[in-house]
Parts: C-alpha cells; sequence; structure tokens
C-alpha cells in the first residue's frame, strides 16, 4: 500500500520537501532542521488536520481493512513524546497505541531483533505508533559496535523484506525522522535542566550520546537512505520549530488516512425490519 499521493496540491509540496526518494543521496547537513518550507504557523489550520484525523480514525476503527503505523525516530530531545502529544491528542484511546521500545530484555534477546517489534504492529482497524523501533538496530547498535558489522548490515533489506510484507498485508507505514540541530537539541536540554515539570525525562546517557553526534548522523543517513521505499518511505520532519512538526506530521497522517478509501461497513442487521417499541 502507498502511502503517498498522486494530488499537486501545495500540501503535497511540502511532503515533496521532506520525502527521502528510493535511492536517493541524502546528506542531512543539506536539510534545514528550521525550515517551514514557506509556511506560516496557522494553528486554526492545524486544528481543523486534526479534526479530520479524528474523523479518520473513526472511520479506520469502523471499517477494519486497514491498519496504520506510525514510526517516529529521532536524537534525544527530537519530540518525538511532543509530537505523539500534541498530534494524536484528540484521537479515541481505544483505537490507537503508542509502543515506546527501549533496551530489549532477556527474553527479547533470545528471538530475532524483529519478534517484539512484529508483536506489536496495530492490527486492522487501529493506529500504531512507534516511540523508537526496530531502526536502534541499525542505529544504536551501530554506534556502539554492540553487534558486529556483518550483522547490522544485512538489516536494511531484512527490515525493507518485513516492512514490505506488512504493508502487502494491509499495514500502512509512515516513517517520520524529526531532524533538529545540535544547536536546538542543546537549548532543548538547558530547558529541561531548568524545568522542575520535566528534568525528570534527563538521564545520564542522554548528554553522553550527544559526543556520538556524528556517528548518529551517519548512521542516520545510511537508515534513510537504505530502508525509504515506494511502499514505506521516509519522510525527514524539520523539527525545530514544534508548531511546523506537528502540522506536517499531521498533514502526513491524514493524507495517508484518506488515501484508503475508508468507509463504514453495511449494518449487520436489516434496519428496515427493527421496530422500537
Amino acid at each position: 500500500m502507498d502511502v503517498e499521493t498522486d494530488c499537486d496540491t501545495k500540501k503535497m509540496d511540502l511532503s515533496k520537501h521532506c520525502i527521502v526518494r528510493p535511492g536517493s543521496k541524502l546528506r542531512l547537513k543539506d536539510r534545514d532542521s528550521s525550515d517551514t518550507f514557506g509556511k506560516k504557523r496557522d494553528d486554526k489550520a492545524l486544528d481543523k488536520t486534526l479534526t479530520r484525523l479524528r474523523e479518520l480514525q473513526h472511520l479506520l476503527y469502523a471499517d477494519k481493512r486497514y491498519a496504520l503505523l506510525i514510526i517516529l525516530q529521532g536524537l534525544d530531545a527530537a519530540g518525538k513524546d511532543g509530537t505523539i502529544r500534541h498530534v494524536m491528542s484528540g484521537v479515541n484511546p481505544q483505537g490507537c497505541e503508542v509502543t515506546s521500545f527501549k533496551g530489549p530484555s532477556t527474553e527479547e534477546l533470545a528471538h530475532d531483533y524483529l519478534w517484539r517489534i512484529h508483536n506489536a504492529v496495530p492490527f486492522r482497524g487501529n493506529i500504531g505508533i512507534f516511540n523508537r523501533s526496530h531502526y536502534e538496530d541499525v542505529l544504536i547498535v551501530r554506534v556502539h559496535n554492540l553487534v558486529h558489522q556483518e550483522v547490522w548490515r544485512k538489516r536494511y533489506r531484512q527490515i525493507n523484506d518485513f516492512e514490505r510484507m506488512l504493508t502487502e498485508n494491509g499495514v500502512a507505514i509512515l516513517k517520520f525522522f524529526l531532524h533538529i540541530s545540535k544547536e536546538e537539541q542543546k537549548n532543548r536540554f538547558e530547558a529541561r535542566i531548568q524545568d522542575s515539570s520535566r528534568n525528570w525525562k534527563l538521564s545520564l546517557p542522554d548528554f553522553e550520546e550527544r559526543q556520538h553526534w556524528d556517528d548518529y548522523t551517519e548512521a542516520y543517513e545510511d537508515a534513510l537512505r537504505k530502508c525509504s521505499t515506494d511502499l514505506a518511505p521516509w519522510y525527514v520532519i524539520p523539527a525545530d520549530r514544534k508548531w511546523f512538526r506537528n502540522y506536517l506530521v499531521a498533514e502526513l497522517i491524514v493524507r495517508a488516512l484518506d488515501r484508503m478509501r475508508l468507509k463504514y461497513p453495511a449494518p449487520t442487521v436489516d434496519i428496515s425490519k427493527v421496530v422500537l417499541e
């Protein structure tokens, strides 16, 4: 199921700025993390999009032919939690589930690396959101040499095969890399340090991982290039400006749901014969 549409609207033009075309070259330094592609902040437009998202989620839940898997990746403080909180704020939790992938458990390590991922894929009618994902197995394991290079290099192909299998079985996939600058990450860390309502989220590894910025950038560039396909493309979302991050992600989700041509199923009873006394 191709999540991209062929309409040539202004909204589509925005997506063309951030999609990673299969087989294309990618340098994150060439993607401005503060860019808004000429879009000015419009909170009413975002509210309208979020209203449409709620409508389409209800329709997806009723239709039950497809599922939508949203994958969020990004460096620390890129805004994965914030994106989920703002974009999905009004959806019915009955049809939406968030899975945050931390370090694998002993049981998970005893299986192949995709075992825990497949187990969390949303079923038809639902939206599933991955806060981090199977891509950690070509990111952190590469940066910190947790497995041999000959092991993680094979995983690009395996991931593409896995995602193709999902899409061919009714699971549309949207993959968002929340792209922030190193300076913006520093600003967000400093803001968290000063804010008692948020500094609980900080941990020593957050600051240590910042020392590997260049290594992560290289690892992300490879993952985005090698695993952006026609069926499951990657989108590099400029995320320095939170309002634009939320707007663009919401628009792309709505477009993916619109393309499914969802419809309400027929009643299971003959309504014409129902008599209420």
